[in-house]
C-alpha cells in the first residue's frame, strides 16, 4: 500500500528541485471559486472571453479531469515567480510575464518531470498536467492548496513573493493530504483598486475584464473603446499597474533565471514597433507569452500607446499605420495622431 504520506514528502522535494517556489494540495472534490467564478459570469465581466462561459459547472469541479471516485483525487498546485530582477521599461510597455520566455512550455515540462519521477513510487498513478490549458479556475485552487490567498486585484498574492507568480497543476488520482489556505492579508489596503488606470478592480473583489488593460491589449479583438484609450497609457501588451502599487510586491526576490530568455520585449522601442512587418513581430515574439496578441493587435496597442505618449517622432510611422489594410489598425493610428497633433504638442506638427 502506497504511503501518501511520503508521497507527498516526495512531491515537497522534487517541486523545491524543479524550481517551483510554492507547492501545496487542494482536494479535488471542492468546489474551488465556484459562487465567485459564477458572479463574475453573471455581471458580464469576462467580456468576450465567451469560452469561460462555456460549461461553468465542469470549470468549478476539477473531478471531470480524471475518471476516478470523487474522493479519491487531489490537485498539486505549483507556482514559480517571475518578479524581475531589475525594471526596464521601453516607451511601450509590456507586462512583465512576458518579457521573457513562454512560461506554458517551461511549467508543462517541469510538471513532466515531477509525475514521471512520481509514477516510479505510485504505480497506477493517472495525472493530467493544466498549464493556462484546462478549465478550471487555477488561482482559486492554489489558495485552497495555501500557495497564497487571492487579493483584490485578482492575483495571487504570497507573503514572501508577492504576485508576481506563474501557476501549473497536476490533478492526480491519490487523496494526498491537502493543506491548509492561508488567511487573507490585504486588509483595508485599497492601492490596487485607487491606482488601476480603468476602474476595473471593483469593490467586491472582482474584477471587470471589459476595463482591464490587459484583457484590452491581449485578449479583445476588436477595436478598443475610445473612452478608455488614454487610460491604457504606454501599455502595448498587459498591464502591471496593479501589482506594481501591491505592498507585497516591493521586496520580492528576482524570480526564476530561466524565465529571462532571449526574447525580452521590454526593450523594444515603441517607434520600431509601429514600423513592424509580420515577419518582425513573429521573430520577437516567437518563444514568448507575448504571441497571444495577434500582429494586428500589437499595432493598434502600439497605435494607442504611441497616442498617449504624445510624441512628434511618431507622427511619420502613425501616418503610415492609417493606411494600413487593418480597419482596426489604421483608425487606431488616425486616433493617435489627432490626439498628438491636435494637442498642439511638438515643433513639427
Amino acid at each position: 500500500m502506497v504511503d501518501l504520506s511520503k508521497i507527498k514528502l516526495l512531491i515537497v522535494r522534487l517541486a523545491g528541485e524543479l524550481g517551483f517556489v510554492r507547492m501545496g494540495i487542494a482536494p479535488a472534490d471542492i468546489p474551488a471559486g465556484g459562487e465567485h467564478f459564477r458572479r463574475f459570469l453573471a455581471m458580464g465581466y469576462h467580456g468576450t472571453m465567451s469560452f469561460l462561459a462555456r460549461e461553468p459547472e465542469r470549470r468549478c469541479d476539477v473531478r471531470h479531469m480524471l475518471d476516478v471516485p470523487a474522493d479519491a483525487g487531489s490537485v498539486i498546485c505549483l507556482a514559480v515567480s517571475y518578479a524581475p530582477a531589475e525594471v526596464k521599461d521601453a516607451a511601450g510597455r509590456i507586462a512583465r510575464y512576458a518579457r521573457g520566455r513562454d512560461y506554458h512550455r517551461l511549467l508543462r515540462k517541469r510538471c513532466g518531470k515531477l509525475v514521471a519521477e512520481l509514477s516510479k513510487t505510485a504505480p497506477g498513478l493517472q495525472a493530467r498536467i493544466c498549464v493556462d490549458t484546462a478549465p478550471l479556475l487555477e488561482r482559486e485552487l492554489a489558495a485552497a492548496a495555501g500557495l497564497g490567498w487571492i487579493g483584490r486585484n485578482g492575483c495571487l498574492i504570497d507573503s514572501r513573493f508577492g504576485s508576481y507568480l506563474l501557476l501549473a497543476e497536476i490533478v492526480v488520482n491519490l487523496p494526498l493530504p491537502p493543506d491548509k489556505p492561508v488567511k487573507n492579508r490585504c486588509g483595508s489596503c485599497r492601492a490596487c483598486i485607487e491606482a488601476c488606470p480603468t476602474g476595473a478592480i471593483q469593490d467586491d473583489g472582482l474584477v471587470d475584464s471589459r476595463r482591464c488593460v490587459s484583457y484590452l491589449t491581449i485578449e479583445h479583438r476588436g477595436s478598443i473603446p475610445e473612452s478608455l484609450r488614454g487610460a491604457c497609457g504606454r501599455w502595448v501588451f498587459g498591464c502591471d499597474v496593479c501589482q506594481e502599487v501591491c505592498p507585497f510586491n516591493r521586496s520580492v526576490p528576482a524570480g526564476d533565471a530561466e524565465l529571462r530568455g532571449p526574447a525580452d520585449l521590454a526593450v523594444a522601442p515603441l517607434g520600431k514597433m509601429l514600423r513592424w512587418e509580420w515577419a518582425d513581430w513573429d521573430r520577437a515574439t516567437r518563444g514568448s507569452s507575448a504571441r497571444r496578441a495577434k500582429y494586428e493587435m500589437f499595432l493598434r496597442n502600439a497605435a494607442v500607446a504611441a497616442g498617449n505618449a504624445l510624441d512628434p517622432a511618431y507622427r511619420p510611422a502613425l501616418e503610415n499605420l492609417a493606411r494600413h489594410e487593418s480597419p482596426i489598425v489604421a483608425e487606431a493610428a488616425r486616433w493617435a495622431m489627432k490626439q498628438g497633433f491636435d494637442a498642439g504638442r511638438g515643433a513639427d506638427v
